[in-house]
């Protein structure tokens, strides 16, 4: 793919190749896929997470998505080793589509740099 495919077919391909290799071809929603990138990041493979692992997760993935806006930044690792943000900026009132697009813009661009796409 060359820096001219949209975000849309970007999305799309995403979604296809991690539904295909993490979700048995259900196709993986937002969610899932901004939680995969929190395992991801937190760096120690998959296992099973308690409920407020996964949350916790999320919130990993969704600080590291947004470093690059200028939102957060990372901070230092704990004990165990899970990765923490401080907020730098504020995010912006955001109506729920806004969100969403946001979010896969900054999934996008993660993928990007992983050069993912190529």
């Amino acid at each position: 793919m060359d820096k001219s495919t949209s975000l849309k077919q970007k999305w799309e391909f995403l979604i296809k190749i991690l539904s295909k290799q993490f979700a048995d071809g259900e196709e993986l929603d937002l969610d899932g896929v901004i939680y995969l990138i929190g395992v991801q990041e937190l760096g120690q493979g998959y296992r099973q997470f308690k409920k407020d692992e996964k949350v916790n997760l999320m919130h990993i993935a969704i600080c590291k998505l947004l470093e690059p806006y200028g939102y957060y930044e990372f901070d230092f690792f704990d004990d165990d080793g899970w990765p923490h943000y401080k907020m730098v900026t504020e995010l912006p009132n955001l109506k729920p589509g806004e969100q969403s697009v946001l979010m896969k813009e900054a999934i996008v661009n993660y993928f990007d740099v992983l050069d993912f796409f190529n």
